[in-house]
């Protein structure tokens, strides 16, 4: 089985997904050299940077005092955007925001769009809306032109086609190439060049994301390393930027806080090779660009959410570091998770936009090691969020068993009288913790515990307790 089987199939259930993931050879060479890649040079990035954790903890501050009054700040850059000959367009929700999209395109009668990788057009499934409506829309980053081509989701917020091996790439792009492709990377990425250049030039508008909005000045922020989003903003008649709420920053001084740690956590680098500030539509005066801008906001939950104490959720800058660090995203890639975001952030922001119930188990993808929250450069408490979604989930969700429910009761009961607890903790060391002295671990539980062993061994008591040992150390 390839790494394009694997994608061919739409996932909704992380368990299922995840055991055929497991069983992909392929998907696991690739997920295997993750770490050894983006992972390092993450980490040689924040090694090298002296001033790491002061310029992250005030890009935090940043993010967190902008939600604290968005509200101003959304009505500032509207007031900034329209002074500058924009437009602005409020969508509640994702079939707001494609419909603001597709009036747009009626307006200007245009059926030809090229886009610049944007997370936020995934999560409101664009690209199906302007097909449906007979817009022939291309995408233009490398990775989301390939998945575009052989129809896969993007695994990864960076490296949308990270799943795919080089032969995957080549049999997916000579589907659509007149002459036989090798899997010779600087070939494949010639080919993608030629195709997308004349797109550039026939498109009638471009369609981006938002990396960061400054209220102030009404400018949008696009980083990138390929030079398709300058393209995407400048060739077309018409550029249309699409941005969730929490997007917005106070001012350009703020700016340069981002810069500094969003290339660093994404791939490793000081600076990402292309930083574009748009700033509306062409003046007189220039050469180049648009001749109308549109700003589309999208709430789609995330109000709902500013709400909830899961707030923090909304400091992501969709770097993908937590992706590259986490162990369960190395195991099973992006596909697993079943919605737009995967990886520790995923499997917070999916059951938040998605809904809990349908995707239960996401909450429960991790090992809650830290190593997500090391590696955010906003520092984002993901292990704290992923336990508070399962509090809510064995309580409001009523996800909970018989068995799991006796045994945490028990547990509660266990921990609320210390007699009891000192009697049950010396039983355990002198028979479980003395029985399994030497390996300290279970291969296998019985019952339903048994789930534990099936991937893991479960650790045994230690054959003496601290108290014990204490004793001993003070006499």
């Amino acid at each position: 089985m390839t790494a394009t089987d694997y994608v061919r199939h739409e996932h909704h259930e992380f368990i299922d997904a995840s055991h055929q993931a497991l069983e992909n050879g392929t998907l696991q060479s690739i997920l295997g050299r993750l770490g050894d890649t983006l992972g390092a040079r993450n980490r040689e990035a924040w090694e090298a940077f002296g001033d790491s954790d002061q310029v992250r903890a005030r890009a935090r501050s940043i993010k967190d005092a902008t939600l604290a009054e968005l509200d101003r700040h959304l009505e500032t850059l509207e007031q900034s955007v329209l002074a500058r000959g924009g437009h602005v367009h409020w969508a509640a929700d994702g079939e707001e925001a494609c419909q603001a999209v597709l009036g747009i395109l009626q307006s200007h009668q245009a059926h030809r769009v090229v886009k610049s990788k944007s997370m936020t057009s995934e999560e409101i499934h664009l690209n199906k809306a302007l097909e449906e409506a007979g817009v022939e829309v291309v995408e233009t980053d490398f990775g989301e032109y390939i998945v575009q081509v052989a129809g896969h989701r993007p695994s990864h917020i960076v490296g949308p086609a990270l799943h795919m091996s080089s032969q995957d790439v080549a049999d997916v792009l000579n589907e659509v190439s007149d002459e036989p492709l090798t899997n010779d990377r600087e070939e494949l990425a010639a080919f993608a060049r030629r195709k997308l250049r004349r797109r550039f030039a026939d498109a009638e508008v471009g369609i981006t994301g938002v990396n960061f909005a400054v209220a102030e000045t009404g400018s949008i922020v696009l980083i990138s390393n390929e030079g398709n989003a300058r393209l995407t903003t400048s060739l077309p008649r018409i550029h249309v930027a699409i941005m969730g709420i929490e997007k917005v920053i106070p001012n350009l001084a703020d700016l340069p806080y981002f810069l500094k740690v969003l290339a660093r956590a994404a791939t490793g680098q000081k600076l990402s090779i292309y930083t574009s500030i748009v700033q509306g539509a062409r003046r007189p005066e220039e050469l180049d660009g648009p001749e109308e801008f549109h700003l589309i906001i999208l709430d789609n939950g995330r109000s709902q959410i500013l709400q909830s104490p899961l707030r923090e959720s909304l400091f992501c800058i969709r770097c993908g570091a937590c992706l590259n660090a986490c162990p369960i995203y190395r195991n099973v890639g992006g596909h697993a998770y079943g919605g737009v975001y995967a990886g520790p952030i995923g499997a917070v922001l999916t059951p938040l936009y998605d809904g809990l119930s349908d995707h239960h188990h996401l909450p429960h993808a991790s090992s809650l090691c830290g190593a997500c929250q090391a590696a955010c450069p906003v520092k984002i408490q993901i292990p704290e969020m992923l336990i508070k979604l399962r509090e809510q989930l064995h309580t409001d969700q009523k996800m909970t068993g018989r068995v799991e429910s006796f045994a945490y009761r028990g547990w509660a009961f266990t921990l609320r009288h210390p007699r009891l607890y000192r009697t049950m903790t010396w039983l355990a060391s002198r028979t479980l913790g003395r029985w399994k002295r030497r390996s300290g671990w279970f291969r296998r539980l019985p019952g339903k515990l048994s789930g534990w062993t099936q991937s893991r061994d479960f650790p045994a008591p230690a054959p003496q307790r601290f108290r014990d040992w204490w004793r001993e150390e003070r006499s």
